[in-house]
């Protein structure tokens, strides 16, 4: 018999893909599927995106490149970080990696052990719990819940930090809640993070361009008193609709550059180059199609919270950010898992349990709304008549 490693009976999957393969099972039986499961834009990427890619190609860039990315796309991220947050990053911590993943998957590798604990939003990204008990670290969840409309505070996060507290994941705008954190509380964390100088912070600032009704994101790269043990993780997937693209990146302390460089060259060596040079044209480009898609989203998001306010046993919040809500659906009298069986299986509609996000899920849907106002009002329709039958 095989003698496999148990570490790998800790592993967790991302339940989104489960249902996007089941929705799509569906689909080939002939069944008209409205997807609001699965997190990625409805929109193509960027012409003029694609267009640097193929000129990639078409110049001769075929080859192995550095494996923490090229240095043109680095000081890309460099200038776009200035423009945005007001802050200096030197080309030289940035690390080019692809997708955002390998930025969780090697933090909590460096960070995660037994015997160390591992703060983690919940419900949130289920890698993030998946990967800290691979790890053989303790996973602790930092609670988001609807009195603090999905986000954290400071003294939440504060208060479960012990000595073993080796690293801190945050996540705002958030997955899969949309919960935006707010200044304050940021600047609160900050200033009490100073008081644990042996805790590491991750920043999940994936949807950092995402924000409605007037909210600012503040990144955390705008406080030089934890940068040296800040990871801060961003991307090219969700604000310029890449998410097959494979390309994101992360700002990491400068102690830590050459283990995590280290690290990606056992792993994968580089990231494909004319995926790298589409990076540069996305973000020194025209951004006209970014401010595009984020008013769409504003839309339906105006769209689906009333229409899910409306529907028999749910609630809904209004969300900072992102492209989710994270209706409340006790009053429907059914378990997560179950309505969203039943949503996918007798109204044709995917949707993801909040379960798939964390044990403190439960109660909870997670609806994407990155499709069009058209499909939300059917889908919407559809949830209506099951519910009532």
């Amino acid at each position: 018999m095989l003698q496999i490693v148990s570490a790998l009976d800790r592993l967790g999957t991302e339940s989104a893909f489960e249902v996007l393969a089941r929705a799509d099972a569906l689909q080939r039986q002939g069944k008209s599927i409205v997807n609001l499961g699965i997190g990625q834009p409805d929109f193509k990427t960027p012409a003029h995106i694609v267009e640097a890619a193929i000129k990639a190609l078409r110049d001769g860039h075929h080859g192995y490149t550095p494996a923490q990315g090229i240095l043109p796309l680095r000081e890309a991220v460099s200038r776009d970080l200035k423009r945005r947050h007001g802050v200096e990053v030197h080309p030289d911590t940035v690390v080019v990696w692809p997708g955002g993943k390998p930025t969780m998957f090697f933090s909590i590798l460096i960070f995660g052990q037994p015997g160390a604990e591992i703060l983690y939003p919940d419900p949130g990204f289920p890698i993030y719990r998946s990967m800290i008990e691979y790890s053989g670290a303790k996973p602790v969840p930092i609670v988001q819940n609807e009195g603090n409309e999905f986000s954290f505070t400071a003294d939440q996060v504060l208060s479960l930090i012990t000595p073993r507290t080796s690293l801190v994941i945050l996540n705002s705008p958030g997955n899969p809640c949309g919960g935006a954190a707010r200044k304050e509380e940021i600047e609160k964390l900050v200033a009490g993070l100073e008081r644990h100088p042996h805790v590491a912070v991750l920043s999940d600032e994936i949807y950092g361009q995402m924000l409605y009704g007037g909210r600012e994101h503040v990144s955390f790269l705008r406080y030089p008193q934890i940068r040296e043990r800040l990871i801060m993780l961003d991307g090219w997937s969700k604000t310029y609709a890449m998410t097959g693209w494979r390309l994101g990146y992360s700002v990491w302390p400068k102690a830590l550059v050459e283990k995590v460089v280290r690290l990606a060259v056992n792993c994968h060596s580089c990231v494909n180059a004319p995926t790298q040079y589409a990076g540069i044209a996305a973000l020194e480009g025209p951004q006209d199609e970014v401010h595009k898609m984020v008013a769409a989203f504003d839309e339906r998001r105006r769209t689906i919270v009333p229409l899910l306010n409306q529907l028999p046993g749910f609630t809904c919040l209004d969300p900072g950010g992102a492209f989710y809500v994270f209706p409340n659906i006790t009053g429907t009298g059914m378990d997560a898992r179950t309505l969203q069986n039943r949503m996918l299986e007798e109204a044709s509609v995917a949707t993801v349990a909040g379960t798939s996000f964390g044990i403190h899920g439960e109660g909870y849907i997670r609806f994407s709304y990155a499709n069009s106002v058209d499909n939300i009002r059917e889908a919407i329709k559809r949830i209506a008549t099951l519910l009532r039958d």
